[in-house]
């Protein structure tokens, strides 16, 4: 995908530090919130059954995102040197971000809370913001082919065939 450009080139200096500080952080502030309950009000409206239902399902989308994307990047445990524009990525144009969304968000939907979501929102600008950034060299790496397939495929909601 990112051609004679290695992996650390292509990253927004410290956003992976900053990504992994911020999923630490929240999965710290929804069990504890989840344990003491502060901000958990919504759970008596919404049988746990159904939130466990909704979180089985979309942490199962999650694994499955990034399960076949990071499949595709790294098929012999190296990084494609090519465009990726087959299989799950013919959907989404980040689906391995989105994975990682989806399994926290997944958590948001089994204790609802109103603080994990207000970080949830936060993580989700920072990875934007770096999926950005990438797109950026990417357009540099590939030009036309790539916005090409930038306007064809949505950058995270999936789009179904």
């Amino acid at each position: 995908m990112f051609s004679n450009m290695t992996e650390k080139s292509r990253d927004m200096p410290y956003m992976r530090l900053i990504g992994f500080i911020t999923v630490v952080f929240f999965m710290i502030i929804w069990g504890l919130d989840s344990l003491f309950k502060i901000s958990v009000i919504l759970n008596s409206f919404i049988p746990l059954i159904i939130r466990f239902i909704f979180f089985s399902i979309i942490i199962c989308l999650g694994i499955i995102f990034a399960y076949l994307s990071r499949k595709k990047y790294f098929p012999d445990g190296v990084l494609t040197g090519i465009l990726l524009t087959q299989g799950i990525f013919s959907h989404v144009r980040h689906p391995l971000y989105l994975g990682g969304l989806l399994i926290l968000l997944s958590f948001i939907f089994l204790s609802i809370s109103l603080i994990s979501i207000a970080l949830f929102v936060i993580h989700f600008i920072l990875v934007n913001k770096m999926a950005t950034y990438e797109e950026k060299i990417l357009e540099d790496i590939f030009g036309n082919l790539y916005l090409d397939y930038r306007k064809q495929v949505p950058k995270w909601i999936p789009k179904l065939k």
